[in-house]
């Protein structure tokens, strides 16, 4: 058995479905159901012996300590953050705490449980933490891709919280040995996502005829991940990665944003018969960049495709068309998370910056 945190979350549910789709092996879900945490994106296994949903935070030590002396799992996945970087500009304390002293309950529950763990148990145990390439900050154009021993130099909230957690990880692992691994990975995308992160925005709004709202130029880039891409990573990781080693996993997709949203707006006219007679490129709206927006971030992928042998499967051109596709398919299932709640934030947001 295995204890994913945060599998309500955009990977973390596309992660355990990955999982149980590949293996019979149980899984436990602790998720604290934010506003990005949704379940019916796990519907599917609904009467699914294998799978155990728990509401709950990841700073709630007693609760973490129950569920891992009852269900003994052998690894622990940490998906549980707050990784939206624009709201941790305008409310950066739930961010310190989700992810920073959450992490820190969350390691220090796991340490007590594994160190009494029998001898054969504790040294197959593995804690996998699952952080992002914007701790490493930004990089100038002709600047090379982020490796895992880039020096750190977050930018945001989200992502100094993000780098703090990393270290906490780190430090678990340098002063009392419990077995960690910890990934930084480039943007994901993909089914499920929330809809205020660019792609399903800009695919939400553009199938209701509102504007395409992108940051200064556009021109920030980014190397993107087809989210099934990373879940597979991620399972290779914890099956064969070096405790206290780091990995980066990225899709070898660099682009910028604006690029990204014609992409889009192409696809959506390709596939759709009742289309606007006019492009959706027309949608596209320039607001005000946001503060301290990173430039562009482009991951280096070459140790874990040489130590473990991964690398993605889809390119930027398949997992676009997918996602594209599966948004079309799935138009209720962003209806449904389009809340008061949601709308409220998208409006606020972007009306800072118009």
């Amino acid at each position: 058995m295995i204890l994913v945190t945060g599998g309500a979350g955009f990977i973390g549910s596309n992660f355990i479905l990955d999982w149980l789709a590949q293996s019979d092996e149980a899984v436990i879900n602790l998720d604290k159901l934010t506003y990005a945490g949704n379940l019916q994106n796990l519907a599917s296994l609904s009467g699914d012996s294998r799978y155990l949903f728990v509401q709950g935070d990841i700073g709630n030590q007693e609760l973490v300590s129950r569920l891992l002396a009852q269900y003994q799992p052998r690894a622990v996945i940490n998906l549980a953050a707050e990784s939206h970087v624009d709201r941790s500009i305008y409310g950066p304390e739930a961010f310190i705490q989700a992810n920073i002293v959450g992490t820190f309950r969350l390691l220090d529950a796991v340490r007590s449980y594994w160190l009494v763990l029998d001898e054969s148990a504790r040294s197959h145990f593995r804690f996998l933490h699952v952080s992002t390439d914007e701790v490493f900050g930004s990089l100038k154009t002709d600047e090379p891709a982020f490796t895992e021993t880039h020096p750190y130099q977050p930018s945001s909230p989200y992502s100094a919280s993000k780098a703090s957690s990393d270290h906490l990880v780190n430090a678990y692992y340098k002063t009392y040995r419990l077995p960690t691994l910890l990934t930084n990975c480039s943007n994901n995308y993909g089914p499920y996502q929330f809809p205020e992160k660019l792609i399903p925005l800009m695919i939400a709004n553009a199938l209701a005829g509102k504007p395409l709202p992108v940051y200064g130029d556009g021109k920030q880039i980014r190397d993107w991940l087809y989210v099934s891409d990373h879940c597979s990573a991620l399972r290779r990781v914890l099956e064969a990665g070096v405790p206290g080693e780091t990995y980066n996993i990225g899709g070898w997709n660099e682009k910028p944003n604006i690029e990204i949203v014609h992409t889009i707006c192409s696809l959506l006219q390709e596939l759709i018969e009742s289309s606007l007679s006019d492009d959706y490129r027309n949608l596209i709206t320039h607001v005000t960049d946001r503060p301290g927006h990173d430039t562009r971030y482009a991951i280096d992928a070459r140790k874990i495709e040489r130590e473990l042998n991964w690398k993605p499967h889809e390119t930027f051109e398949t997992g676009i068309r997918k996602t594209v596709q599966w948004y079309l398919d799935n138009q209720d299932w962003t209806a449904s998370v389009q809340t008061g709640d949601y709308r409220q934030w998208i409006e606020k947001n972007y009306a800072r910056n118009a």
